[in-house]
């Protein structure tokens, strides 16, 4: 009994000094992206692109209502070829609607691909940022309380968000600082030659 009780003590002594328990940050990368400027930028003009392809595809739709109203109105007294070219003008308009809104609007449309084409970078830069500040703080998990991640309650310590926004803000101060750098040294080089 002895034995087996020293055996236990001996292995779960080993166990716990090997078995560290991880320490988790929580982050939030919605609000992030909601305070890095050039993310903002880009986000106004996909909106703005959005706007246009709407007006756009709102302007089919009146057109098309438009020549439906007066094909239906007008269909008694049409013949022939003339019916016939009314018809086609009046269902490729249709087609044409659905088409639009397929290739903008749908789940693999322009939209959504441009929506990738903006977040993606944004969200390789903080993923890069939640690597090096989950290195310095040795975190073992990250976790994106914006991504569907239930957060019932969160200490502030663990809040690794701000950390993030401040090294991402101050990681591109320093880049956009060197850029002017080497900018105002090819410029003296220019000058010199």
């Amino acid at each position: 009994m002895k034995f087996f009780l020293k055996s236990f003590i001996i292995i779960l002594v080993i166990f716990s000094t090997s078995y560290q328990a991880q320490k988790i940050g929580v982050v939030d990368t919605e609000y992030i992206l909601d305070k890095i400027p050039e993310y903002k930028d880009a986000e106004a003009r996909l909106n703005t692109q959005i706007e246009t392809w709407k007006t756009n595809l709102q302007n089919l739709q009146s057109e098309y209502d438009r020549k439906k109203a007066a094909f239906d109105n007008e269909r008694v007294l049409l013949i022939g070829d003339q019916l016939k070219q009314r018809e086609k003008e009046v269902l490729d308009l249709e087609k044409n609607i659905k088409t639009t809104t397929s290739l903008r609007f749908s789940s693999n449309g322009e939209i959504n691909q441009l929506r990738k084409n903006l977040v993606e970078p944004f969200q390789d830069k903080i993923w890069n940022a939640m690597k090096v500040i989950s290195e310095k703080n040795g975190l073992g998990i990250v976790l994106d309380k914006s991504n569907n991640v239930n957060v019932i309650f969160l200490q502030k310590r663990y809040d690794y968000t701000d950390k993030v926004l401040d090294y991402l803000l101050k990681g591109d101060a320093a880049s956009k600082k060197n850029a002017e750098k080497e900018r105002k040294i090819k410029e003296k080089e220019n000058k010199t030659k």
